[in-house]
């Protein structure tokens, strides 16, 4: 099955402290978590497109990956726009909405996801909650949520193209921002099953210090 990627790399890392976009941050091995990231999907041949979202004069200096699949456009003012942009590239009739802060993707999620989307429309990478989840108003506990109902969302989240493209343009003209690029889906057609995945706690987002 062929796909666009759509890597969403753009922000400034206020919470990582670092001055700069954390996706360039570098690892002991000398490469960046954007090159992490970027390396699932060049080493997968279905994988036709690789559009990056990002500031393009800061990824061609800082990363150096000649791969005619690639290519970058600027981001917007917030993730939701920025996917957006990427989305406007994509060219197959399946795309995958990634995290560039995401690098510890495993080929096998990854093929877990592709397998999904030769029957849905839209799937997302999910793992359990390890933790009970609590709702607290105002300082105050009000309500223990049942645990095993609960999942956290990851990345990739896979959709055909023509659907997370009409939800999108519902969402700019609603003035509507979701949390993620499934919210979308859920709030604009409800008719539309999004498939649960089976993920992996090693594909976590690196977000604060404490993630390297």
């Amino acid at each position: 099955m062929n796909y666009s990627a759509i890597i969403v790399a753009a922000g400034s890392g206020t919470r990582m402290h670092l001055g700069y976009n954390k996706v360039y941050y570098r690892f002991r091995d000398g490469r960046t978590i954007l090159e992490h990231t970027i390396s699932v999907f060049a080493a997968d041949d279905d994988c036709r497109q690789m559009i990056v979202v990002s500031e393009p004069e800061t990824f061609h200096k800082e990363i150096v990956l000649n791969d005619p699949r690639i290519s970058v456009v600027a981001g917007g003012s917030s993730r939701q726009e920025s996917v957006s942009h990427g989305l406007a590239l994509a060219k197959e009739d399946v795309v995958l909405v990634h995290d560039g802060a995401r690098p510890f993707l495993s080929r096998e999620c990854l093929e877990r996801i592709k397998k999904a989307m030769e029957t849905e429309q839209a799937a997302c990478l999910m793992v359990p909650v390890k933790d009970t989840i609590k709702r607290v108003e105002e300082g105050k506990i009000v309500e223990t949520y049942p645990r095993q109902l609960l999942y956290a969302a990851q990345t990739p989240q896979a959709f055909r193209t023509d659907l997370l493209r009409q939800c999108m343009e519902e969402a700019l003209k609603n003035g509507f921002t979701g949390t993620d690029d499934c919210s979308l889906v859920e709030h604009f057609r409800r008719d539309i099953t999004i498939r649960a995945v089976e993920g992996s706690y090693e594909n976590r987002k690196i977000t604060t210090p404490e993630d390297l």
